[in-house]
Formats: structure tokens, C-alpha cells, sequence
């Protein structure tokens, strides 16, 4: 067996491993790397003073790519001017098919020193890790911050985001840089014209439902392409209703998580969204622009969404919609937690590859964006908050946002992150997703949609190549 029977085999391994080799571009990707060549060559650092902490070579050049969805790509490149200053010059990728663009340079060892690994196509991050392909990012959060150089990056972050970035272990992997805040997003003027009030029982829920109706105006949309998106909401409404360790056993792929008496009753509740004609028509074939635009357009009150929608749907957003964040409607008094309570957590994640050439570079490029400047920048561009602590302090918010920061500084103690989403990127995304789909497309009622989260979630934790994480 020659050389390039050798490169070929190592590569399907670690694609297989990765699990980012689909059977129809196996042909493709084993002949790109039977051709030879591929490979990053490490480029030597420089010298590590107190204005270069992380040991960056000057004269070399970076290469960021960045996930061109809800917040765009210009804070990026403003970022890139500040490295730039001082350092060597900046290639800049931006594109919306992260899995697509970066996984045959991942398996093939020249990755960009920067991924914004983000969007409906990215990287299970737990499997990159697991194979060696995301460097550590501790050396980063020792580094002093760009504005005070006795203060380490890891002291001014928002709690939770060094967690957020863990897998199993001490060492950080992924900085989440937006802090976003999830739930039920929604026009104040749309409510005002109904002269309704946000509702915070599931029964006012279904009665704001029924007049919009009557007004030609449905309930919900959602994007249904995407309809992991119901998780924004649905996942917090389950903490309320049996409390935070619901979350917890389904994170911990705990047996009958998903039959716990608080899942079947979220499920209920939503289902019957779908059984009064409450879903806006053609919502299961939308994606999550299109599901934005109609409800810009007034077609729907209600859509689960983030923090970055603000800036996302600008463009379709009318001047007088005065956007608001509500966390998700309770089900009624009997709830375990407050209505207040809500799923907000260090969100949009970057890594440096470890097989990057341009390493401390990476973590250098990180290390700005985390300064005051590049903070500020991002939240008055894109309309978001970031994972450092008052950032956005004195700046002029927009109404989505001003909004997402009051339901925040109300929820107090009562913050949901769960984990699911990042630990088992493909049963959250496709099979959970999946089932809630087929559940609010009136596929499936919600005894047969317990029954399969139930089932796929049992599936993972005996599938022994997938590692397993606890909290």
C-alpha cells in the first residue's frame, strides 16, 4: 500500500469519524486527497511581549471565514482593520454553507485560522473536538484584554460563556461571542391594533390566537425548513412547566426524559396551535428569512426566534413595528418556574482550527473582537449583545434589543441554557426538530412525537461513537 493508499484511508477515517462524509461525495473527497499535497504548514510565532501576548508573527497573514447569516460580515471586517495595524493582512470568507465550504479543508488539514462556525450547516463541534481539529482556547482567556492589560480575558465575560465553550472537560474550545436571548418575538403595533396584551397563560395565548384569526391574521409561523427554531421556545416552556432538571435529564440523555409529564403538556399546548388553524398557511415549506418577512408583513403575531432577528429581518422589518422579546407564554399557574423565565446563553461560535497555520494569530483576531471598540461596533451594527460584561452599557439600543435586555434583567435567577443543541448537534437539529415539525405540520400527534424524541435520544445514548457529556 502506497503513500496515497495510506492519505486516502486516514482521510474516510477521520471524515467517517467527523461524521461529514455523505456517501454521494466520497468519490469527490477521496479523489481530492489521493492528488497529493493538502496540509497547512505551521508558520513560526513571534516574539511574546506585553503589546503581543499571544506570540503572533507580525509579517504573517490570517484567514477568517465567517458565517454570513443573521449578523452579517462587516463587524468582521472591521475587526480585520484593528489586527491589521499591527500585524500581517487578512483574508476574509464569508459564506452561509459553513459545512459545505470548510469540511473538505478540515479533513484534509488546511483549515482558516478563524471559523465563525454558525448557521444551519455548521460543524458538530463536538466531533471536531473529539478528533484533535479545534485548538484550546485557554491561552486566550489568560491573555490580557485589549483595554486593560492587568484584567484577563476570562474576567470580563458574562457567565457562562467559558462553560458554554467546554466539552467534557476544563479546556475551553469555542467562544460564543453574541450573548442572545430566545423567545417569542413579536410586533408591539401588531398587538396594540388587536388591543391585546402579550399573553402570559396558554390560554390567553390561544384567545389572542382566535381574535387574530377572526382579523385574517394568523396566530404563528416558524421556519419550517428549519424547525429546530421551535426549540427557542419550546425547550424553555418545558423548564417552566417541571423545572429546570427536565432540561437537565434531557441533556444527560437521561431514560424517559422525554416522557416526562412537562414534555407531553408543552406538546399538548402547541399542538393545538396546529389543531385551531393557528399556523399561519405554508409555514412547514418556509425557511427562517421567509418565515421572518410574512411576519414583518403582519401575516403572523407570534414567531420563536433570537436575538439576532433584529438585525436579520431589517430590511422587511416596517419603521413603525416596534419589535419586542417576550419569554415563552406560561401554561398556566401550576408552572415550576415564573413566567420571567427564559433561554438566554453565550451564542454564535468561534474557533481556531488546531491544524490552522496561523494559530496565535486566531486567538489574537478573538482577543479584538473582545475590545471595547470591536464590542461596542458589533451591538450597534447588528443590533445584539455580546459575551462581555457591559458592553453595552450608554449605547443607544434599538427596540428588539432594548427589549431582549429587559426580559433578561427580569428573568434574574431564572436563565435556562440547555445543552442538547451543542452536545448532539444531529438529534436536536434533525431527529427533535424533526419530530416537533412533523408535529406542528398536523403529521403526527403529540403521544407519537413524545414517543420518538423518546426514542431517538435512547438511540444516541447507546450509540457508543458518540461521545457522551453530563451537567
Amino acid at each position: 500500500m502506497g503513500p496515497a493508499d495510506v492519505d486516502r484511508r486516514n482521510l474516510i477515517k477521520r471524515a467517517t469519524a467527523l461524521g461529514l462524509l455523505a456517501a454521494p461525495a466520497m468519490g469527490a473527497l477521496t479523489s481530492c486527497a489521493s492528488g497529493g499535497g493538502g496540509g497547512n504548514e505551521k508558520i513560526s510565532g513571534g516574539e511574546k511581549t506585553d503589546q503581543n501576548p499571544l506570540g503572533v508573527n507580525e509579517k504573517a497573514g490570517l484567514e477568517v471565514v465567517i458565517f454570513n447569516g443573521g449578523y452579517g460580515e462587516q463587524y468582521a471586517k472591521d475587526a480585520h482593520k484593528i489586527y491589521e495595524g499591527r500585524y500581517g493582512s487578512v483574508k476574509h470568507d464569508a459564506t452561509q454553507k459553513i459545512r459545505t465550504t470548510l469540511q473538505p479543508r478540515i479533513i484534509k488539514g488546511n483549515p482558516p485560522d478563524v471559523i465563525n462556525n454558525s448557521g444551519a450547516e455548521a460543524m458538530d463541534i463536538a466531533s471536531l473536538i473529539a478528533e484533535e481539529q479545534a485548538e484550546p482556547l485557554d491561552a486566550l482567556l489568560d491573555a490580557p484584554t485589549l483595554d486593560d492589560p492587568d484584567t484577563k480575558i476570562r474576567d470580563v465575560l458574562v457567565p457562562g460563556t467559558i462553560t458554554k465553550g467546554q466539552f467534557g472537560g476544563e479546556e475551553m474550545y469555542q467562544l460564543n461571542y453574541s450573548f442572545t436571548v430566545y423567545g417569542t418575538w413579536y410586533s408591539q403595533t401588531a398587538l396594540d391594533r388587536l388591543e391585546v396584551e402579550y399573553p402570559k397563560t396558554w390560554d390567553q395565548m390561544l384567545a389572542v390566537c382566535a381574535k387574530a384569526k377572526k382579523e385574517g391574521i394568523a396566530g404563528w409561523t416558524y421556519a419550517g425548513k428549519h424547525p429546530y427554531y421551535f426549540a427557542f421556545t419550546m425547550y424553555p416552556f418545558i423548564a417552566k412547566i417541571g423545572g429546570p432538571d427536565v432540561l437537565k435529564a434531557i441533556d444527560n440523555l437521561e431514560p424517559g426524559a422525554w416522557k416526562h409529564d412537562a414534555v407531553r403538556k408543552a406538546f399538548d399546548a402547541y399542538y393545538e396551535l396546529y389543531a385551531k388553524g393557528y399556523i399561519l398557511e405554508g409555514t412547514p415549506g418556509i425557511d427562517h428569512t421567509q418565515s421572518q418577512t410574512q411576519w414583518n408583513k403582519g401575516k403572523a403575531l407570534f414567531i420563536p426566534n433570537g436575538s439576532w432577528v433584529e438585525n436579520e429581518a431589517k430590511k422587511t422589518t416596517p419603521a413603525d413595528f416596534e419589535m419586542r422579546v417576550a419569554p415563552p407564554t406560561s401554561l398556566d399557574s401550576s408552572d415550576a418556574m415564573p413566567f420571567e423565565t427564559v433561554w438566554a446563553e453565550a451564542s454564535e461560535p468561534f474557533m481556531v482550527p488546531s491544524r490552522a497555520k496561523n494559530v496565535p494569530g486566531g486567538m489574537e483576531w478573538l482577543r479584538i473582537m473582545l475590545g471595547k471598540e470591536s464590542t461596542a461596533n458589533f451591538t450597534q451594527l447588528v443590533s445584539a449583545l455580546t459575551c462581555v460584561k457591559g458592553a453595552a452599557d450608554g449605547l443607544d439600543l434599538q427596540s428588539g434589543l432594548a427589549s431582549a435586555s429587559e426580559v433578561l434583567k427580569a428573568a434574574g435567577e431564572n436563565v435556562v441554557a440547555p445543552r442538547i443543541h451543542d452536545w448532539y448537534l444531529e438529534l436536536h437539529k434533525d431527529k427533535i426538530g424533526g419530530t416537533i415539525a412533523a408535529m406542528m405540520a398536523g403529521d403526527i400527534k403529540p403521544a407519537e412525537a413524545v414517543t420518538r424524541c423518546q426514542r431517538f435520544a435512547d438511540e444516541t445514548a447507546k450509540d457508543d461513537s458518540v461521545r457522551k457529556y453530563e451537567r
